[in-house]
């Protein structure tokens, strides 16, 4: 597999060429400064009293797998149940936990998820900002032990900051979806389609086209201090490689104007057009081509901007109309199949 790129980016404007390019890159030391990195570098005993400082007493979302699923946080045998229990846990627990098992041979995984800093340990983020993202940009934590996150991708923008423990990250583009092998849309570990492949121990009589994804594969080990940049869609798998870990995220997408999430248009296109004719997909693919995903040209050039309705630039007044009707369409049309 080949070493994601590495970038110097410190910068606002840096940031702008790195999402551009929409390739992922490492960014070593860019958060060495931060006094929750100091911290962890100290122990775990040290990094948990700093937390400590921030604790709100909130529960928040908390995984944890018998010492058998090995770290891996994945579904039963029957795809139907999972191999994990879920629920939400004060930090001071997870703190607890995580210090008194650090050194068991065979750890039961547990993990605090997501965690919103800004309610859960609010002051975290002054004192370690990220000088890439503005304040309104505000970070997650995720803090556990030698776990493993399956293949997923999320419909954000993503830095990620090691600040205690280590890390490996393997990265796909998203045109690898087919060779990823997805699990079910309706049913998953975290909210996110993971793929069903075991990274540790790939299956290829099972799974043959993960051998054609490992080809494009990137990967790194990040150290307390470094982060990566994980682009838009991009499928990426995480390894915790420490007793004690943490990881600091920030999730972000340009302004949406308010027109809705790209993944309920992807959705509903599954119910609407995926059990139409061959031919009638191919012509509405020739549409969503044209209009949709073209990338060179206007589709609309030949239409006075006045003209162009929806297929203008739509202002947020608009956008927000369009999307009421859609709304109303939507629920008229389940309220018809029920009937």
């Amino acid at each position: 597999m080949k070493e994601i790129r590495e970038s110097t980016a410190t910068s606002p404007e840096a940031l702008s060429a790195l999402t551009a390019a929409a390739e992922p890159v490492v960014i070593r030391g860019l958060v060495s400064h931060w006094p929750v990195v100091a911290a962890g570098g100290a122990g775990h005993a040290s990094l948990f009293d700093y937390l400590s400082r921030f604790d709100a007493g909130q529960s928040v979302a908390t995984v944890f797998a018998p010492a058998e699923a090995g770290g891996r946080f994945f579904y039963a045998d029957d795809l139907a149940n999972m191999n994990f229990r879920g629920g939400r846990a004060r930090l001071r627990k997870t703190f607890d936990f995580l210090a008194q098992h650090a050194d068991d041979a065979e750890q039961t995984a547990l993990a605090a998820q997501s965690v919103p800093t800004w309610n859960a340990l609010p002051g975290f983020a002054e004192e370690n900002p990220l000088p890439l993202l503005g304040p309104e940009v505000e970070p997650r934590a995720w803090i556990g032990n030698r776990v493993i996150v399956a293949a997923h991708h999320d419909p954000f923008e993503n830095i990620a900051c090691v600040v205690a423990g280590r890390r490996r990250f393997t990265l796909f583009p998203p045109d690898q979806v087919e060779n990823l092998y997805m699990g079910p849309f309706e049913r998953t570990p975290a909210g996110a389609t993971i793929s069903l492949v075991s990274f540790e121990d790939p299956d290829l009589e099972t799974f043959p086209r993960f051998s054609q994804a490992l080809k494009v594969a990137q990967t790194a080990e990040l150290e307390p201090g470094d982060a990566i940049y994980v682009p838009y869609l991009w499928w990426h798998h995480v390894r915790s490689l420490e007793t004690v870990n943490m990881l600091v995220n920030y999730w972000w997408n340009p302004p949406n104007q308010g027109r809705g999430l790209a993944r309920d248009a992807f959705m509903h296109a599954i119910l609407t057009l995926r059990a139409l004719p061959p031919a009638h997909r191919q012509a509405w693919k020739a549409m969503f081509d044209h209009y949709v995903f073209r990338t060179e040209g206007d589709a609309n050039e030949h239409l006075p901007p006045p003209a162009r309705g929806i297929l203008g630039d739509l202002d947020e007044g608009a956008a927000r109309e369009l999307l009421t009707i859609l709304s109303r369409v939507l629920a008229e049309s389940a309220a018809a199949k029920r009937s």
